[in-house]
């Protein structure tokens, strides 16, 4: 039997540290800036899509915009100069 460990500098999860942008139940608005993300080479996760499904979308449930740790500042500031800074998550405090 095998077990296998993360070596101690590396960071958890499979893609390093997430940090949430966007909470919203808005499926337009993920998509708008799912893609905007994506126009400028930086990728991002939509997390809690399944759960927001099986409930209903009686909006119980908000879907979670997540972009990776070292990505979280441009993707911000790109937020920012679209328009869409009342949407953005409190910044993580460092």
């Amino acid at each position: 039997m095998t077990i296998f460990a993360l070596a101690p500098n590396r960071p958890a999860g499979l893609h390093g540290g997430m940090h949430e942008l966007v909470r919203s139940n808005d499926i337009v608005l993920l998509g708008a800036i799912e893609a905007l993300l994506a126009s400028a080479g930086l990728g991002c996760l939509i997390a809690d899509q399944h759960i927001s499904a099986l409930e209903g979308m009686i909006g119980a449930f908000p879907r979670r915009l997540l972009v990776r740790e070292q990505d979280s500042k441009r993707a911000r500031a790109l937020l920012i100069e679209a328009g869409y800074r009342d949407e953005l998550r409190p910044a993580a405090s460092s």
